[in-house]
């Protein structure tokens, strides 16, 4: 009976960890966010934690390979980018070496060619903007439909930067959000690419207005990071190098932040840095 109640207790505590991510081996080439973004989940899940991975279904990813397959129950919602209704597609497979499934965000104005970010000749895809409002967008609303509630919601990936505006604002009233710790983790890849002036428009959702955004705009110009940044409760320091406007923000920031972590130790410290912004909203 004692050993019964135990196991409820310890079920009733397992934390629950939302890895959202632009690239992930083996399903993407390799990088260092594909990398991390491989490793941690398995790790944390390990550890006693329970984890959903969502990703794009990139057209480089081989389905048959992979053995994806449609989730019918979580597909065909529509997600709104500007003013268009384009179909989600939800996919999953199961991760090789581990017990653990990755869903895959799928849209073929989207993610059918085949190639990520670059055409053949290393231009950035025009609509890297609308994929990218596309994927946060529908993060959210998958989450939703799993009716899933995560502690910690960790983010990788230029890609990912509008999913903390998303819960902190658009969502902030929503149950299963409510007591989320978001952190978003930046790497020195920055996508080489001038947004053009509608995006703030586009990225807009649920009656946010072009004030709520203010945070992901430098003069003209786009900043994803500083944006992300801005709405997340913490940031790691996903790359060893990172752009100096960058590091300067983050040291003007008032939030936790993680410091670049070797191969070595990385697993372990995120481990610990999850575990202290838990442990911090018990003390809230």
């Amino acid at each position: 009976m004692v050993f019964l109640l135990n196991l409820i207790i310890a079920f009733m505590d397992k934390k629950k960890v939302l890895i959202v991510t632009q690239e992930m081996e083996p399903y993407t080439a390799l990088s260092e966010i594909s990398k991390i973004a491989r490793k941690l989940p398995q790790y944390i899940q390990e550890k006693g934690m329970e984890i959903r991975v969502l990703m794009p279904r990139f057209g480089t990813i081989n389905e048959r390979r992979h053995r994806l397959h449609e989730v019918v129950r979580l597909s065909g919602m529509n997600i709104i980018v500007d003013d268009d209704d384009f179909p989600l597609i939800i996919k999953v497979a199961s991760l090789p070496g581990a017990r653990m499934q990755v869903y895959f965000l799928d849209n073929e104005d989207f993610f059918k060619r085949k190639s990520v970010f670059e055409d053949d000749e290393g231009n950035p895809f025009n609509d890297n903007s609308d994929r990218m409002i596309f994927f946060c967008k529908g993060v959210v609303e998958t989450v939703k439909k799993f009716g899933w509630s995560p502690d910690i919601v960790h983010c990788h990936g230029w890609m990912t930067s509008l999913v903390p505006l998303y819960l902190k604002t658009a969502y902030k009233t929503e149950p299963l959000f409510q007591n989320s710790k978001v952190i978003y983790s930046i790497y020195g890849n920055p996508i080489n690419q001038k947004f053009s002036e509608t995006f703030i428009n586009k990225a807009s959702i649920n009656n946010l207005e072009a004030e709520d955004l203010i945070a992901y705009q430098s003069g003209d110009d786009i900043d994803l990071h500083a944006g992300a940044s801005s709405f997340s409760d913490a940031l790691i320091k996903g790359s060893e190098e990172l752009e100096a406007n960058v590091i300067t923000e983050l040291e003007k920031l008032d939030k936790p932040v993680l410091d670049f972590k070797g191969e070595e130790e990385y697993l372990s410290a995120y481990l610990e840095f999850y575990h202290s912004l838990l442990e911090q909203e018990v003390q809230e």
